[in-house]
């Protein structure tokens, strides 16, 4: 562990409800949460205003509406918190060329790889400087923890939250650890904390105290030697840059199980589009064809097909994932469908079409084999997707524009009529009007942004590192 606080650590502050908020005058201030609107859709993320009634990400959207029936309920737009995101994570690379995004509203950063901090003071003034420009060009908060290790640094910007900066010294660490609960560690979920709790143990610095062989004997080897070194704020790993991607995938869940055999051949081949489109998007390839498929009864079944090279072809996607369909029994109805491509390289196998016929004669290694679950986007796995029929054209919460009032964004939708609430980033609250879903004079929109530049002003770009906070 270094010897100076030079570990960072940033946490967007309730990310996609608080963009949700900048973006539409009238919800700020009020309970607002974003995911999944069917009955089967769970919580990405409760403003802070929605957390005081107990809702938070992953809670089932149902359990969500019981808590906090007066807040508003939206879809969420991606589109546009990667957009944000990407924003945020340019300010960071001009800190540093280290910089550890953990998902698209979280990252670490080595200041020190960036000759931007050095000492408390330095740092300090960094994560001062940053939480100001993030508010400047995205009108966003974020919480800043700085500290020698990432576990230290990631515990001191949950400290900080919401909209604040904490720094925890070299020296400090063992004292500020010892009363916090264990849950404070990483790694240690409620199946570990209960398990710890029995044993009596309940803080961090009882955790020290048991030793490390007491630890082992409860917890496993692995297990118990990680947890013992947390606890006395032992931490060496480094912020990696680039975390390789294991694989791409997509998938749906339905608010109402479908039991129709061709209805879900139609959806798997509608899943391998969307797979091929954002393994395209990554400019990669793969080997490894993974269907999912979570049934009426909960139980998930996956099966994969493993290529002779890789392909990027959506053809050769969707017959591989058609022939892996072919091997599950989806009697009794499906709720959950995924289609996910792995053993990936950033080059294409060029003989496509032998590929897909060998595998189709039983070339393709692994056919019907069980694997682990592909990896999804943590953003995305955790909202159900909506069903689509007419009355559904116009999600909650997105964009749209009338050619007489201008630009708003879709309160709610049903019977045939969509209501429209009109106003934008920088305007107070809008009145709102209703209108009839076929209505041609309203059409949807993109995004405004959350803030306007001056004319003329640029951007933060990744050469405009922060000024230099050196002592002369």
């Amino acid at each position: 562990m270094r010897s100076a606080p030079t570990i960072l650590h940033l946490d967007m502050d309730a990310f996609y409800a608080s963009v949700e908020q900048a973006s539409k005058p009238s919800l700020r201030g009020k309970a607002v949460v974003v995911g999944g609107l069917g009955p089967r859709g769970v919580v990405a993320t409760a403003s802070y205003e929605a957390r005081v009634f107990g809702v938070h990400s992953a809670m089932p959207m149902g359990q969500a509406r019981r808590l906090a029936p007066n807040a508003a309920y939206l879809v969420p737009r991606f589109a546009l918190y990667r957009s944000i995101s990407e924003q945020v994570m340019t300010l960071l690379r001009a800190l540093s060329p280290l910089v550890e995004p953990l998902s698209l509203d979280e990252a670490f950063v080595d200041l020190e790889a960036g000759d931007t901090a050095w000492d408390e003071r330095s740092a300090r003034l960094v994560g001062t400087k940053l939480r100001a420009d993030i508010r400047a060009v995205t009108g966003l908060t974020g919480s800043v923890g700085l500290a020698a290790s990432k576990m230290l640094a990631k515990i001191a910007s949950e400290q900080a939250k919401p909209d604040g900066l904490v720094v925890i010294e070299p020296g400090t660490e063992r004292a500020m650890l010892e009363p916090m609960p264990v849950r404070t560690l990483p790694g240690v979920g409620p199946a570990t904390g209960d398990h710890l709790r029995r044993a009596g143990i309940h803080t961090v610095g009882e955790i020290a105290e048991a030793g490390e062989d007491e630890l082992v004997r409860l917890l496993g080897k692995a297990h118990g030697h990680a947890l013992f070194a947390m606890a006395l704020a032992r931490d060496e790993r480094p912020v990696v840059a680039e975390r390789e991607t294991k694989s791409v995938s997509v998938e749906d869940t339905y608010d109402v199980d479908i039991h129709d055999r061709v209805r879900v051949g139609m959806e798997v081949q509608r899943l391998a589009d969307r797979c091929v489109r954002r393994l395209r998007g990554a400019g990669l390839s793969g080997r490894t064809i993974v269907l999912k498929v979570r049934r009426y009864d909960f139980s998930t079944l996956t099966r994969s097909e493993t290529l002779r090279g890789p392909t990027d072809d959506p053809a050769v996607v969707r017959e591989a994932a058609a022939r892996l369909l072919d091997s599950v029994d989806t009697t009794g109805g499906v709720r959950l469908l995924g289609v996910g491509v792995s053993g990936l390289a950033d080059y294409t196998q060029e003989d496509l079409f032998a590929q897909a016929a060998g595998a189709g004669a039983g070339a393709g290694a692994g056919a019907g084999e069980e694997t682990p679950e592909a990896e999804e986007p943590a953003e995305e796995k955790a909202v159900a997707r909506q069903e689509a029929p007419a009355e559904r054209r116009w999600p909650a919460g997105h964009d749209v524009r009338h050619a007489e009032f201008g630009h708003g964004w879709v309160q709610g939708s049903g019977l045939g009529r969509v209501t429209v609430r009109f106003e934008t980033p920088e305007s107070g609250p809008g009145r709102v009007k209703t209108f009839r879903v076929d209505d041609p004079e309203l059409e949807p929109a993109d995004p405004l942004p959350l803030v306007s530049l001056p004319p003329g002003a640029d951007r933060p770009t990744e050469a405009s590192g922060p000024p230099d906070t050196r002592t002369p």
